[in-house]
């Protein structure tokens, strides 16, 4: 047997969607996708990134939830392609007013990371390849 990762989810509260668009798309650079019909009426929002053959290779899920408390160290986390994509993400983020912490850049080995807080607090890793 062999399991691939499908998405994760995170929170936000409801009506937290906008939020979550200028993140996922705006500055990170996914594409909305339309929920399935059955899960429209619970609110959050589903993003996808694609290879460039179209293949997905990163689905996030952000689901609206009643008194959403965001989790501190959990998180999801997305390899770019470069060091450059890495900064250029990390300036758009910033640029949206969210916070962005560098201080565990070079402790991956192998990357160059960073990690970023969402407008409802979940705290999301932005990875690039590094020096090792």
């Amino acid at each position: 047997m062999s399991a691939r990762l499908h998405h994760v989810q995170v929170s936000c509260p409801p009506g937290g969607e906008d939020d979550a668009r200028r993140l996922w798309v705006g500055a990170l650079g996914l594409v909305e996708v339309e929920k399935p019909p059955a899960l429209r009426a619970r609110g959050g929002a589903w993003f996808r990134s694609y290879d460039e053959q179209g293949r997905v290779v990163a689905e996030v899920h952000v689901g609206a939830e009643a008194d959403m408390v965001p989790a501190r160290r959990a998180h999801p986390a997305l390899l770019l392609d470069d060091e450059a994509a890495l900064e250029g993400a990390a300036d758009r983020v910033a640029a949206l007013g969210l916070e962005v912490d560098r201080s565990e850049r070079g402790t991956f080995p192998g990357y160059l990371r960073l990690h970023v807080r969402d407008a409802a607090g979940n705290r999301v890793e932005l990875l690039a390849p590094g020096p090792d």
